[in-house]
């Protein structure tokens, strides 16, 4: 079976950069797309990006879009996430996402196969 491992996670003051990596073991990695959530303490798993497996078109929550870029490297199994100009509101536990099935981009739902997670703290 397939597994996903988040990493990059960290804390940083407010309008620093951070850069998630998240990497597939266990088996062949085959997906439709990529995704990122993030859930902070008492909140619902919130979608973040995602991305397609075959051209990488990408879709961005508006709270991110111009803040945040995904990108994935479909040869090592990876996918990433480059977070700028980060906010305090950015905290949470950030979880990595594939889809191995035509489903709708942005619901949690529609995700297979998750990551544990990596904690993402923003001070102010």
């Amino acid at each position: 079976q397939v597994q996903l491992v988040e990493s990059g996670g960290g804390l940083v003051q407010a309008g620093g950069s951070l850069r998630l990596s998240c990497t597939a073991s266990g088996g062949t990695f085959s997906s439709i797309r990529m995704g990122w959530f993030r859930q902070a303490p008492g909140k619902e798993r919130e979608f973040v990006a995602t991305s397609s497996r075959l051209r990488g078109s990408t879709y961005y929550a508006d709270s991110v879009k111009g803040r945040f870029t995904i990108s994935r490297d479909n040869a090592e199994n990876m996918v990433y996430l480059q977070m700028s100009s980060l906010k305090p509101e950015d905290t949470a536990v950030y979880y990595c996402a594939a889809q191995i099935h035509t489903g709708a981009v942005m619901l949690a739902e529609e995700y297979d196969y998750w990551g544990p997670g990596t904690q993402v703290t923003v001070s102010p």
